[in-house]
């Protein structure tokens, strides 16, 4: 298969459904947002990050390929036939375990703080806005029918990535700025 189509040179592409849709259709546009995060993690994870750290941000990239496969596939003609496409209520569930577990390793917050600290945690606390902006694009294409499980799953994600650069930056030493 060749990494070129020629597809997409007149600016559409293909969703899993078959239907052609302009590449700045909100639903591209959301999976756009997912890719890039997925690539914000991926440097993230270059960066040589703790490997309990590094697991974790591994397995979310696999997560954020079924994610955006989801919103490929508005009618789930695909998704429900590929297990690897799956993503739902144990994979929030997941996330949310991740937190509680790194959050034993941090004081509370009192107030807010500046994104930045290690180069590491600088660049999960970017890749959470990523993530954050993924998030809006995919809310506003509730209407099209989104499913439950993807907006609870990016929301959580948020507040992982969050709790995630507070941690490498308490293991790298480094101090929060409070705000």
């Amino acid at each position: 298969m060749k990494i070129y189509t020629r597809s997409g040179d007149l600016g559409d592409t293909g969703l899993l459904d078959g239907r052609r849709v302009p590449k700045a259709d909100p639903r591209v546009e959301a999976c756009g947002e997912i890719d890039e995060l997925n690539a914000a993690l991926g440097v993230v994870v270059a960066a040589g990050i703790d490997a309990d750290v590094a697991e974790m941000a591994s397995t979310v990239q696999r997560d954020l390929l079924a994610l955006g496969g989801r919103l490929a596939d508005p009618t789930a003609k695909i998704a429900s036939r590929a297990p690897k496409a799956a993503l739902g209520e144990s994979e929030v569930h997941r996330l949310e375990t991740w937190i509680d577990q790194l959050e034993t390793e941090l004081t509370p917050l009192h107030r807010f703080i500046l994104p930045g600290g290690s180069a590491e945690g600088a660049m999960l606390h970017l890749a959470r806005t990523v993530c954050r902006r993924a998030e809006r694009r995919i809310v506003a294409l509730k209407p099209d029918g989104v499913e439950p499980a993807l907006l609870a799953y990016i929301n959580r994600l948020s507040d992982l990535l969050f709790v995630m650069a507070r941690v490498v930056n308490r293991r790298a030493g480094e101090i929060e700025s409070e705000w």
